[in-house]
């Protein structure tokens, strides 16, 4: 499973400028009804809020990766976002956040879901590419470095 085949190069912000969690739902949300026509942006915000209740997305380096699940779905979709200034998003290591990645996927689809879960945290373990992330200077080059690693890992 490679991240491209969920990720549009529509659904990359490459300046977040939320200042809260949930600004940040709201914000990578947006960006996946905007890109996915057929997906309801507020209910999008409503599943990744409420999971993130149960929990934080925060899985530490700098990287959160929220998700959820919703009714109806042909198929998984994400957004990602870059915060330079990065937000406090209760993260496993206590620090700010900057780099998140949103899924949403299918109602049953426990085990694509649990695969790109897998796929991009393998992606942003590495220190290079994250920073990498973090000084491209538009969505065209974070797109394409995304793909660049998606396609070496």
């Amino acid at each position: 499973m490679k991240i491209t085949e969920f990720l549009s190069p529509q659904a990359v912000i490459p300046e977040l400028r939320g200042q809260t969690k949930l600004d940040i739902l709201r914000e990578l949300a947006d960006a996946l009804a905007g890109a996915y026509p057929g997906l309801n942006g507020g209910r999008v915000l409503e599943v990744l809020a409420e999971r993130e209740k149960l929990n934080t997305t925060g899985i530490g380096e700098g990287v959160a990766i929220p998700h959820g699940k919703l009714a109806g779905l042909p198929r998984l979709y994400a957004s990602f976002g870059v915060s330079r200034v990065g937000v406090d998003f209760s993260s496993i290591d206590g620090k700010p956040t900057q780099l998140f990645f949103a899924l949403v996927a299918p109602e049953n689809s426990a085990g694509i879901h649990l695969k790109a879960l897998a796929r991009i945290s393998r992606l942003f373990r590495n220190p290079q590419f994250r920073e990498a992330i973090l000084q491209a200077p538009d969505a065209g080059r974070v797109y394409a470095l995304i793909a660049e690693e998606d396609a070496r890992a």
